[in-house]
């Protein structure tokens, strides 16, 4: 990452719009990423819009070519030369930038929309001291609420989930570690981790905590960035007056993803908390996996496999 430990000077004006930069990773995100880019604009509104980085995956559908037609837009662009993963994106587009010059920068999915005056709505929440990283409401394409917001992974929410579910189990009290009653989504307030498809880092938290972790690939990455930030004392503030729309992604559907999905967070959690606790996380997961996966459920099928069988567990990305 660019700018060493050299800041520009903190805001001394109220009125002084903040300086942000947005990175967008794709991968094969032509029919998505042009309503994406044209949301930035006035997604961009009250804050001082200086980069939009386009990471690409090496995708095969003209994704890079449909980027640089957004001559509008700040743009710049960054060909992978492989499908080198999320995380590996997400770098890669933070050290194109001079952070030296930055108050934050906006991570983004390609098929996310950026709600007017949004970004500027996630920057207030960053002028609060402590706060590194701030996460908008995220909603359905048809507007309906998308579950966003996490708790810390424990093992007696992962055998809750194993019994009930995870979408119950996020209503009762605090027992799942999915936030699934609407009625958390309804106000401001801290979350240990919540989805990586937005995320605007304070160029502080970003550089304390240091780059994103790409031995993860695509899923669990925005989980060990936030509780890493959160270790070093960065808290993560879910603000709901900050929208985007977010089609989501296939790990509902596709066994491949959702096996990937269901071993790294093992992974997370035994780099976190050790061999012992790790085991009986693991057991958790894997006995939720295998109730649904009797149930006829093809994702759960092909992460007991993942689980069990560290050989077919994906190693590099397709692409």
């Amino acid at each position: 990452m660019r700018g060493g430990n050299e800041r520009r000077p903190a805001h001394d004006d109220v009125h002084m719009r903040a300086r942000t930069a947005i990175v967008v990773v794709t991968y094969n995100s032509a029919p998505v990423l042009g309503d994406c880019l044209r949301s930035l604009a006035r997604g961009a509104e009250g804050v001082e819009l200086t980069d939009v980085v386009v990471v690409d995956n090496a995708s095969r559908d003209g994704t890079l070519d449909l980027a640089e037609t957004f001559t509008d837009l700040p743009m710049r662009t960054v060909h992978m030369g492989r499908n080198a993963g999320y995380a590996a994106g997400i770098n890669a587009g933070v050290n194109q930038l001079d952070l030296a010059t930055l108050d934050s920068v906006l991570v983004i999915n390609p098929d996310c929309r950026l709600a007017p005056g949004g970004l500027a709505t996630l920057a207030d929440v960053l002028t609060v001291p402590g706060r590194g990283i701030a996460v908008p409401r995220l909603v359905n394409p048809d507007g309906s609420l998308q579950p966003s917001l996490r708790r810390t992974p424990t093992v007696r929410r992962a055998l809750v989930e194993a019994v009930i579910g995870g979408t119950r189990a996020g209503r009762i009290g605090k027992l799942g570690e999915l936030v699934t009653d609407p009625r958390e989504y309804e106000r401001a307030a801290p979350a240990a981790w919540a989805t990586g498809a937005a995320m605007l880092i304070s160029v502080d938290a970003l550089l304390q905590t240091g780059p994103w972790d790409e031995s993860f690939l695509l899923y669990s990455e925005e989980t060990e960035f936030a509780l890493r930030a959160a270790d070093l004392g960065w808290s993560l503030w879910y603000e709901p007056a900050a929208v985007v729309e977010h089609i989501g992604g296939d790990s509902d559907t596709n066994p491949m993803l959702a096996a990937l999905l269901a071993v790294n967070k093992v992974r997370l959690f035994r780099r976190r908390r050790g061999f012992m606790p790790a085991l009986a996380y693991y057991i958790a997961v894997v006995l939720g996996e295998s109730a649904r996966a009797m149930a006829g459920r093809q994702t759960s099928r092909a992460s007991v496999a993942a689980l069990l069988r560290p050989s077919r567990r994906i190693q590099t990305l397709a692409g």
